[in-house]
């Protein structure tokens, strides 16, 4: 057993953290404060060929897999965790497209993510139906003027990067909207050109700002018989996309919890009070380990986690070991955050120093894509089962 990571991985986390610190911590204050859409950010992603990276070579990527690109986005996401965002938003889209889409669909809308020249989101949930995916509401019925094609109508909600894409990986009910069959809900790749196809409100964030949150209109969209993902009746497929996602979401926590700490730990080696620093009391000590602890827990398990997602692991029976990794690493997020915050004093509360916007971020990693809650269900499961056990 090996914990050294291979000399490729190794050059690509030496070559992203000098990318990060030099590009993206200057700029991730203003991102929070604007709002706007990092355009330099992306454009130095996809010259240093980050936005590939999870791509297969056959396709433009670089292959390094959910491993390097969980590599890549824990060293941003210790600056920003809506850059990091913008690399997660190469996998999340495509992930279904790479598990089960047809040879043609990999060759029309895997190489443009690989090379920037496109960008794409992720349409799943809906305003009654988040963790409840059974109960979404968009149809798809038979085009009759098209064999195998569809008509799709309904809005999807909470879509990270909906303004921003060029086409979207849309789930919807291929059979009657109040069935809860797992095979009532198909995949499709819809494109942002055709008709019918709108971008409705976007939201007003508590954090991760400068990537677009909001509402996909689909009023009527024609979608051909090529554009159909898998088979019909492909909920599994939503599944499988989510659980290989697990640690790509779970490093974006680890990230922000490495940040938020080192930035803190600089802090109370400085302050001063009751003649002597804030680091050297035994209390604070004890708090900062309990953190650094918990870091590496998270990375260990996440760095387990995307290799098993690479290496196809990412069915029922590995389900518990991927949220282990997203269920840790997002909570620890929280925490150190929090910690970060209480260590500055009133300090970390003000907008002079970045604690403050690593806190707002890091609620949004124990929601999206399978909350907190839905993680400790699986894991539960996954003993209760049998697919994890020491025995």
């Amino acid at each position: 057993m090996d914990f050294d990571l291979p000399e490729e991985l190794a050059e690509l986390r030496t070559s992203v953290r000098r990318l990060a610190q030099d590009k993206v911590r200057p700029r991730a204050r203003e991102i929070d404060r604007t709002g706007e859409y990092p355009h330099d950010l992306f454009e130095t992603f996809r010259d240093a060929g980050l936005l590939g990276l999870c791509i297969p070579e056959a396709y433009g990527g670089s292959g390094a897999g959910i491993l390097g690109l969980t590599i890549a986005i824990e060293e941003v996401a210790k600056y920003s965790n809506t850059a990091a965002l913008m690399l997660l938003l190469t996998r999340l889209p495509t992930g279904p497209v790479m598990i089960a889409g047809s040879e043609d669909q990999r060759r029309r809308y895997l190489p443009g993510i690989a090379d920037g020249s496109r960008r794409a989101s992720f349409a799943l949930s809906e305003p009654q139906a988040g963790s409840d995916v059974m109960g979404m509401r968009t149809r798809a019925v038979p085009d009759t003027d098209t064999e195998g094609g569809w008509v799709l109508s309904g809005t999807k909600c909470w879509m990270s990067g909906v303004r921003e894409a060029d086409w979207y990986t849309v789930f919807a009910k291929t059979a009657d909207p109040a069935s809860r069959a797992h095979d009532s809900i198909t995949a499709f790749v819809v494109e942002r050109r055709w008709d019918g196809v709108s971008v409705g409100r976007t939201d007003h964030k508590m954090g991760v700002r400068g990537v677009d949150t909001g509402e996909l209109r689909l009023d009527g969209v024609r979608v051909p018989p090529g554009n159909v993902i898998g088979e019909v009746g492909g909920f599994r497929l939503a599944m499988l996309g989510l659980n290989s996602m697990r640690p790509i979401v779970a490093a974006r926590g680890i990230g922000l919890a490495e940040g938020a700490l080192m930035y803190a730990t600089e802090y109370v080696k400085q302050r001063a009070a009751f003649n002597k620093t804030i680091a050297e009391f035994q209390g604070i000590q004890w708090e900062i380990a309990k953190c650094a602890v918990d870091i590496e827990a998270a990375r260990l398990l996440t760095y387990r986690a995307a290799a098993l997602a690479d290496a196809g692991k990412f069915t029922k029976e590995w389900v518990p070991y991927l949220s282990m990794a997203k269920y840790h690493a997002t909570e620890l997020a929280v925490r150190a955050s929090g910690l970060a915050v209480q260590l500055l004093g009133a300090a970390g509360y003000m907008e002079d120093h970045p604690t403050e916007q690593w806190y707002r971020d890091a609620k949004q990693l124990t929601i999206v894509e399978g909350t907190s809650q839905v993680q400790l269900g699986l894991i539960a499961r996954g003993v209760l089962d049998g697919d994890l056990w020491w025995d």
